[in-house]
């Protein structure tokens, strides 16, 4: 049984359509949140708001400003997850210059875009929790074949401990969590794609865990709700790797 740990909270989450976003939803309402759940794929919203009545689904494209700066104008959040990403596949030499600017325009930019606009409502009320999503592939360990990504995800651990630092005398919390390798519809998406054997393509994902197994959205998506709650008071600034030991 859930504890209500957020009861009476307003929370904002990002990318909630599917995988770890549309997990973490759901863990913030079951947890006692009020919860905006916003994305672009707007059927996958509307199912998600059909599991649980305190979803209020909202399509938004975090890469407009006009459209992050008014959401920020108008809700108070107490809670952020900012859940938003993309992954190029290739080296350096695979990145041209419009995947570069995707992956940061996607996953960094949304992110610096959606802080703005909820922080100044958290310092006026000296309270606030904002969670970022980043990856064990960024500054924590490089991975093959994640040039891009592993730079836009250092970016944001760079962003979360900034602002963390910035706000931590003024009421905010903010931190970051870097999961492995999760399955989620992203993920079967990519294997899908990837030439060869599509089971063997799974097992090589899988074999790369040392606990044997991948992660589950659900369990990024409690690691979420603490770091959300009241419970993680004394937590800022952290990044917290929830990748089944493989960067141990």
């Amino acid at each position: 049984m859930l504890h209500e740990r957020l009861k009476g909270k307003t929370c904002l989450v990002t990318a909630a359509a599917q995988g770890i976003g549309r997990e973490t939803a759901l863990r913030f309402a079951r947890e006692g949140a009020r919860v905006l759940a916003v994305d672009i794929a707007e059927d996958g919203l509307r199912s998600l708001a059909a599991e649980h009545r305190s979803i209020r689904p909202m399509p938004l494209d975090v890469t407009d400003p006009h459209e992050v700066a008014e959401l920020g104008s108008t809700v108070a959040f107490d809670a952020v997850f900012n859940c938003v990403g993309y992954v190029h596949h290739g080296n350096i030499l695979d990145c041209d210059e419009q995947a570069w600017r995707r992956s940061f325009t996607l996953n960094v930019d949304s992110m610096y875009r959606i802080c703005r606009a909820v922080l100044p409502a958290m310092v006026e009320r000296r309270n606030g929790a904002i969670v970022n999503m980043a990856s064990v592939a960024s500054s924590v360990t490089g991975v093959r074949d994640r040039f891009a990504y592993g730079a836009t995800k250092a970016a944001v651990i760079g962003l979360t401990k900034s602002i963390a630092v910035d706000f931590v005398d003024k009421g905010v919390r903010c931190n970051a969590v870097c999961p492995g390798t999760i399955r989620t519809p992203s993920l079967e998406q990519r294997i899908a794609s990837l030439p060869g054997n599509h089971a063997e393509n799974w097992q090589a994902f899988v074999r790369r865990q040392p606990i044997g197994r991948l992660g589950e959205a659900s369990e990024v998506a409690a690691l979420v709700a603490y770091l959300a709650s009241d419970e993680a008071a004394f937590t800022t600034g952290a990044i917290h790797v929830i990748d089944g030991g493989w960067t141990n």
